[in-house]
């Protein structure tokens, strides 16, 4: 009876420890990232805000940007180290550089820390006021020798499986039949090339709807939505800067509107989730040298920061990094008129000028007439004010107006410029919860990060899963293997033995076995080359 006694006490005992283990909340991920973009910038926004930005709160280090044969990298190879772990070179989009025995070296496709997070069962989003189609959230969502292959990565991220798409890029969805539907884009600048319309036929909104989403092109849908699966696109092109949004395009959504409505759908699934955030148009003010639209891009990505961080904080089993993937523009606070006197400069005559701006470059320059008859008013609203008679004849004559407004308004700034593309110097890296990164460290160390905390599996099983060369696969089998490319829009991989018939499909997550449709856990990547397929 006393050794009854006794294992009742130990049972009753387990019982009670195991009664007081605390449920473990799923991990999520929010990873975000501000496009070409500077310290000083940063530094200029905190100043113009006259405030701290939320960025502040979790500064721990920095990063290294290189790609693999260049010092200064473009979006699409840092992108791709940010999600993959792994170098590459300019222009690829989740695809490295591979020596294969027969064929030299080709671009073959691995696996992104979003892929991983979704194979293992935890939702997945992107975010971003750029097309989404553009390199850094296709580095994250698709695989492509080069990042201007629009329809290729639109469809593989139609196919991708991912819960929530929210951003620009509505043009890259369409076939060219769509050519007279209204335009819905941002803020382009005179001369901008839009991405063109489908060369296959395939209208992907279509696709988008049949596979469940809620299809949405508006800030109050949004809103409303319910989800759980929700598609945005919200201009043609880029969304507008933010500046300009609720004049040029109300209807278009904020960046942390669009990562809150994201987090908050996401957050249900009680696998955890994996986002990925992209305040993509620093960069591209900063390619014009628009020390206005940077800054207007920088405190629309702080904001969206703010969401993240408040929910990080709130969760407290949510990892949040930030960080740039580049710098962009060589903008400094200073410039070569500050020679002899940068000591006595106060902060507000850095600022004051660039507050008279009513519009970005690219909005201002958005309402200048062929005839330039209201010169004086888009100068006015790009902070041009007082305009002298040397300064308007030199904007009234110049070939290329928006690289001499810039300049005028950078001199009243005393700012300067050194470049009109990337730049190769360390980023700040911001970073907060669990399993944080600090300290400097390479872009490529990011993903592993991420993928430690989130326990996922590993990218080289993945890759040996998700992309395996299918000729030789198949072939392996006995199977006579083509590649068809009657439609070279829509490349196709054929096998054939004994009677049966698999095609796959390039771009896409199926397989079509003997006339009947299986879907796959990854997509068809097709390079050129060779086919890329996953394998059960």
């Amino acid at each position: 009876m006393r050794v009854l006694s006794i294992f009742m006490l130990l049972f009753l005992s387990a019982m009670t420890v195991h009664a007081e283990q605390p449920v473990q909340k799923p991990k999520k991920v929010i990873f975000m990232i501000m496009d070409g973009t500077n310290s000083d910038v940063v530094t200029l926004s905190r100043w113009y805000k006259g405030g701290p930005l939320a960025l502040d709160d979790f500064l721990v280090g920095g990063v290294q940007t290189h790609s693999l044969r260049s010092g200064i990298t473009d979006s699409a190879a840092a992108g791709t180290a940010m999600a993959t772990g792994k170098k590459t070179i300019e222009d690829m989009i989740g695809m490295i550089p591979f020596l294969d025995k027969n064929d030299g070296y080709i671009a073959r496709p691995i696996s992104t820390v979003l892929e991983a997070a979704k194979y293992k069962g935890m939702s997945t989003g992107i975010v971003s006021t750029s097309p989404v189609q553009h390199a850094t959230p296709a580095a994250f969502s698709a695989h492509s020798v080069t990042r201007n292959d629009y329809d290729d990565i639109a469809e593989q991220q139609v196919y991708q499986g991912m819960n929530v798409v929210l951003g620009g890029g509505k043009m890259a969805l369409l076939p060219e039949s769509s050519l007279n539907t209204k335009l819905n884009s941002g803020n382009n600048a005179i001369g901008s090339k839009l991405p063109v319309y489908r060369k296959d036929g395939e209208n992907l909104i279509t696709v988008i709807k049949n596979k469940g989403y809620q299809y949405l092109e508006t800030k109050v849908q949004l809103e409303k939505a319910t989800g759980p699966n929700i598609w945005g696109s919200f201009a043609d092109e880029d969304i507008a800067y933010e500046f300009d949004r609720e004049k040029v395009a109300p209807h278009q959504p904020s960046l942390a509107l669009m990562t809150k409505k994201a987090i908050n759908l996401l957050s249900k699934d009680p696998n955890g989730f994996f986002l990925f955030v992209e305040g993509s148009k620093i960069d591209w003010a900063a390619h014009k040298n628009d020390p206005v639209g940077m800054i207007s891009e920088v405190l629309s990505f702080d904001a969206a920061v703010k969401e993240a961080l408040d929910y990080a904080k709130k969760d407290k089993n949510t990892l949040l990094i930030a960080v740039t993937d580049h710098g962009n523009s060589g903008l400094t606070i200073g410039n070569s008129h500050t020679n002899h006197t940068y000591y006595k400069t106060p902060v507000h005559q850095f600022v004051d000028p660039l507050k008279k701006a009513k519009y970005t470059l690219t909005g201002a320059v958005a309402k200048l007439k062929i005839d330039r008859s209201n010169l004086r008013q888009v100068a006015k609203d790009y902070g041009l004010t007082p305009l002298s008679q040397h300064d308007f004849h030199r904007l009234m004559n110049v070939k290329d107006i928006e690289t001499e407004m810039a300049k005028q308004l950078a001199k009243r700034a005393k700012l300067g410029f050194t470049s009109r593309g990337h730049t190769g110097e360390d980023v700040f890296l911001y970073a907060y919860g669990p399993g944080k990164p600090t300290g400097l460290i390479n872009n490529t160390e990011i993903p592993k990060h991420i993928a430690t905390f989130l326990d996922l599996p590993s990218f080289t099983k993945l890759n040996q899963s998700l992309f395996v060369d299918a000729k030789q696969f198949y072939e392996n089998k006995g199977y006579n293997t083509k590649i068809d490319l009657t439609n070279k829009a829509n490349p196709v991989f054929l096998a054939n033995k004994d009677g049966e018939s698999i095609e796959y499909p390039a771009n896409k997550n199926i397989k079509v076995f003997n006339g009947n449709v299986v879907e796959l856990k990854g997509n068809s990547i097709y390079n050129g080359n060779k086919f890329w397929i996953s394998i059960e």
